[in-house]
């Protein structure tokens, strides 16, 4: 199995002025070839701090892959120091130069002196296309002599390939899939491997853990692991050596059967997608009512392409008036349960279905806090009902997270009792 360290360099990932999506998108595209990422290491705009990165990076890992710092300012030191760290000399690459006079050509764009920069090339590198931009990526085959535990005299040479990519999101990803994938695959860098992300929602992390690890105790040829996150637990699998794929699926049935319907999705499922889906699916519509929550159930599912199909309508009614006049929540009911209460969270989301004519209504009444809270309804309590054609679920909670955490957790539990009510609709 063939290891990957990553350099990410760019002075303003460390002063958090910029947040390092890289590694979101390269690592799981690593693995899907078998190869592990087993370091990641963000440095600045700095000459010293760059190179000794790259190089010890180099004695580690099999592939090194640097991004950002290939641009034409003076903070955009990557190939220099690479070069300089390589021995090998820049020389000007007059197929990237007229590429990049192209591109200003077709913009109509006078092109800045200091833009040539950017068509210097090392000696012995391959040039990887970058066609969404004007720095080119670069990759090297280097012969690297390492030293085991520090003890020169059982020194060895190996090989590795160091691979430099633009630090632009929009140039590294297309680059990254259309040449740095194919380059992987062609010098034998990618080995048998499969992977299975399991989506939960509902259940914490130490029980799932629980469920699934006997499954594959004692097995060296299967990595588990988890990530947790409010109401959210994902489950990855990976299985590695010739017989990958069979395992991967051997094991995923068996996973399936252990965990059940807390599984929502795979890898790029979000819960809102999977619902959506559903809806359109079946031809059912939906409607909300939101209080506490602030609209942001109607804003989850609205961000899912295609949910015009199925979302009719959505209100924030904040105020008791607002729940009076627009999810038609009796004053009696308010007056004898409060607006935190079971029964009007049940005539929100009655309410809102009846006046949407939906198949399915849900509505949403809590104390986010800080404040506001009581001894007999504290901060954090919260009601959800879901209404549908036959009948009307109300679910009571008590969840004391900041504001944002408490409105996230309330609606994936909305959307997670409307999963459930489709999957039992026949």
């Amino acid at each position: 199995m063939n290891t990957c360290e990553l350099v990410v360099t760019g002075t303003e990932l460390l002063l958090g002025y910029v947040v390092n999506t890289h590694p979101n998108y390269i690592a799981p595209r690593l693995g899907s070839l078998g190869i592990r990422v087993t370091r990641i290491v963000t440095v600045g705009d700095d000459r010293c701090a760059m190179a000794d990165a790259v190089s010890q990076a180099l004695q580690r890992a099999d592939l090194v892959i640097v991004t950002g710092g290939l641009g034409p300012t003076s903070d955009d030191v990557t190939r220099d120091v690479v070069a300089e760290l390589l021995g090998r000399k820049l020389r000007e690459d007059k197929k990237v130069l007229a590429k990049i006079k192209a591109r200003f050509r077709a913009r109509k764009v006078r092109m800045p002196k200091a833009i040539a920069v950017q068509a210097q090339v090392p000696e012995d590198a391959l040039v990887l296309p970058n066609d969404h931009g004007t720095a080119p990526g670069l990759a090297f085959e280097c012969g690297i002599r390492i030293a085991e535990c520090g003890m020169t005299e059982t020194a060895a040479d190996v090989q590795r390939l160091l691979v430099l990519l633009p630090g632009p999101p929009r140039e590294l990803k297309p680059m990254f899939d259309n040449y740095v994938m194919p380059l992987l695959r062609a010098r034998g860098y990618a080995t048998p491997a499969a992977c299975r992300v399991f989506r939960t929602v509902g259940v914490g992390e130490s029980w799932v853990a629980e469920m699934v690890e006997p499954l594959v105790k004692g097995r060296s040829d299967v990595e588990l692991g988890y990530c947790a996150r409010p109401n959210e637990v994902d489950v990855r699998l990976i299985t590695r050596g010739s017989g990958a794929v069979a395992l991967a699926d051997e094991l995923e049935t068996r996973v399936r059967k252990r965990l059940g319907d807390i599984i929502f999705g795979g890898e790029n499922d979000r819960l809102e997608d999977v619902v959506v889906r559903e809806l359109i699916r079946q031809k059912r519509k939906l409607a909300t009512a939101e209080s506490c929550t602030g609209g942001l159930l109607a804003s989850r599912i609205t961000n899912v392409s295609g949910s015009s199909e199925v979302f009719t309508e959505g209100i924030v009614c904040y105020s008791n008036e607002a729940k009076m006049r627009d999810a038609g929540v009796k004053a009696k009911t308010l007056k004898a349960h409060g607006a935190v209460s079971r029964q009007v969270a049940r005539e929100l989301a009655e309410g809102i279905r009846q006046r949407a004519g939906t198949d399915f209504g849900v509505g949403i009444t809590g104390i986010a806090g800080p404040t506001g809270g009581t001894a007999k309804k504290p901060v954090g309590l919260v009601f959800m009902a879901l209404a549908g054609r036959r009948a009307t679920e109300v679910r009571r909670a008590v969840w004391r997270y900041d504001r944002e955490t408490f409105k996230f957790v309330v609606t994936q539990t909305a959307l997670d009792m409307l999963r459930r009510a489709l999957n039992t609709v026949h």
